[in-house]
């Protein structure tokens, strides 16, 4: 295979503080020189960000299997122009969102079945999966608190949000290996602190990048 990078998302209810947290992750991880690229979902590609604007639309009355199809095609043009060539060149890609979101709010909210959404998501990504994921959770109720303008997702019931909570903790359950739930009432830089510690543990199990961190632990 070559060349083979590290995978890392972010994941969260509405409000969690999840995409600054992602975003300060990778903006921390080039600073140290390592090579990294940051995406996310829906969006990413000029299509994907297409896709964004329509799910997120507060205008549009959408159907959940047409939502799904709908993440599900951004997901694609994503993996195929932006995540895997990254990691096939070797580089750490951090992505805010990604399949697991699909099973939270789509599976868990919206009440699809998550074995098809398994199938699907398996057809759009040849079954790639992040190598480590950050779910930064939080209750309904300290994320609406945090939003301003919600856009069509953000202004759905609590009762909705409660159940994408769950779906996300029953994830995290079922994969703890990979998913590592961190706490969103603590100071973002304390969560920043303990991504980037477990992140240089998952990459030290892999062998990758053992160069840089032990320069960085040196300096440290």
């Amino acid at each position: 295979m070559g060349r083979w990078g590290f995978f890392i998302s972010f994941e969260g209810i509405e409000g969690s503080g999840k995409s600054t947290l992602a975003e300060r992750f990778y903006e921390k991880f080039k600073d140290y020189g390592f090579p990294v690229i940051f995406t996310r979902e829906p969006g990413g590609t000029e299509a994907g960000e297409r896709i964004r604007d329509i799910i997120l639309n507060e205008k549009f009355d959408i159907d959940p299997y047409t939502e799904l199809l709908l993440f599900l095609s951004a997901r694609k043009e994503n993996v195929k122009k932006i995540i895997l060539p990254a990691l096939k060149e070797g580089k750490i890609v951090v992505c805010d969102r990604f399949d697991d979101s699909s099973f939270a709010y789509q599976g868990f909210g919206r009440g699809i079945p998550l074995r098809w959404i398994t199938r699907l998501n398996k057809m759009v990504t040849d079954g790639l999966k992040p190598d480590l994921t950050f779910l930064i959770d939080i209750t309904p109720e300290t994320g609406f608190s945090r939003i301003e303008r919600k856009d069509r997702i953000e202004k759905e019931n609590k009762h909705f949000h409660e159940k994408v909570r769950k779906g996300f903790l029953t994830l995290a359950r079922r994969a703890k290996k990979r998913i590592k739930v961190v706490d969103g009432n603590k100071n973002i830089i304390d969560n920043l602190k303990i991504c980037e510690e477990i992140t240089f543990e998952k990459l030290l199990e892999k062998k990758k990048f053992l160069k840089k961190i032990r320069e960085i632990k040196e300096e440290v």
